[in-house]
């Protein structure tokens, strides 16, 4: 994939690593999908929506870009699953420790487990909140535990997973899942208190894994695995926007856009989500205040790292 534009095609003087506070990671992997192919085409037809996307926010009457977007090259990884999710961590792992506000585009959802790590190794107490319409528990699928069924299984042992618009699962991920953190969209629809009880149940410190299924197919009909039932617009950005400003957000990804040339609705819809969380995480930042994640900030909105800042050990 070409990545030698800047993001959304903003100016050079918001692009550069030094100067910006937020960085993109394109993964276009798709090495694991069992069932509709095309991931590894996701993060191409998400930059070029962005490039004619307005950048302009109404809603938070913001320009995020400003904060600067540094387009990082695309991990292209692609020998063997566990490589793939190695490479993720490593180059994750790295713009953190840069103070960077580190954001990933998939690419299938295995990417997010090397992603995850990282972020768990260096914030304590990490809650993830994946928003998905699958499990994605599974210990091992097909012979790999770095499978895009195996998403969530490590971050379900290793950090405090709770999981959003569940509607489609295997009945062993029973044994694995925390139904009391576990928001299922049969349930979702019948209870108004959802979007506190998800926040309720996070610490400080939110990383967001955002498989695109868990839309309702009717707004975002281009994933690889579909599932009736799933979250419409505006209520995904009620919960999103109360999620950032209750919690510290140290990062997000957004997985499993699958384009379809003849219809390019869905690439829009993930370039506008994707601007949209950023627009949400920098509300009420100044753009000259500098972005600083190595420290409690605020009570109830800080991180604290599991690393110093001068150590350079990976």
């Amino acid at each position: 994939m070409n990545t030698t534009k800047n993001y959304a095609g903003i100016p050079d003087e918001f692009a550069k690593l030094e100067t910006s506070k937020i960085v993109l990671i394109p993964v276009p992997y798709d090495g694991t999908s069992t069932w509709g192919k095309g991931a590894d085409k996701g993060p191409q037809a998400f930059l070029d929506a962005s490039e004619n996307m307005e950048i302009y926010d109404i809603e938070t009457d913001t320009e995020v870009y400003q904060q600067g977007i540094y387009l990082a090259p695309a991990i292209t990884e692609d020998s063997s699953p566990e490589a793939l999710v190695s490479e993720v961590h490593k180059v994750t792992k790295d713009f953190i420790k840069r103070n960077k506000f580190v954001t990933l585009f998939g690419g299938e959802h295995s990417v997010s487990i090397g992603a995850i790590r990282a972020f768990n190794e260096l914030f304590d107490n990490l809650t993830v909140v994946q928003i998905d319409a699958h499990a994605d528990l599974r210990q091992e699928y097909m012979g790999s535990t770095c499978n895009h069924a195996c998403a969530m299984y490590e971050a379900s042992q290793n950090t405090n997973l709770i999981q959003v618009g569940i509607r489609s699962m295997d009945v062993l991920e029973k044994t694995v899942m925390d139904e009391d953190k576990t928001f299922f969209a049969h349930q979702m629809i019948q209870d108004e208190y959802w979007v506190d009880n998800v926040i309720d149940l996070c610490t400080d410190n939110v990383f967001i894994t955002f498989d695109l299924d868990g839309l309702d197919p009717s707004i975002m009909p281009s994933t690889g695995t579909p599932e009736p039932g799933g979250l419409f617009w505006y209520e995904t950005m009620d919960f999103l926007k109360r999620l950032f400003a209750e919690k510290n957000v140290v990062g997000f990804d957004l997985m499993e856009l699958c384009p379809n040339p003849n219809d390019n609705s869905s690439d829009f819809l993930a370039a506008k989500l994707y601007y949209k969380m950023l627009s949400y995480k920098f509300e009420g930042q100044d753009i000259e205040e500098n972005y600083d994640n190595s420290y409690v900030a605020k009570p109830g909105k800080g991180s604290v790292n599991k690393f110093d800042l001068n150590d350079d050990e990976d």
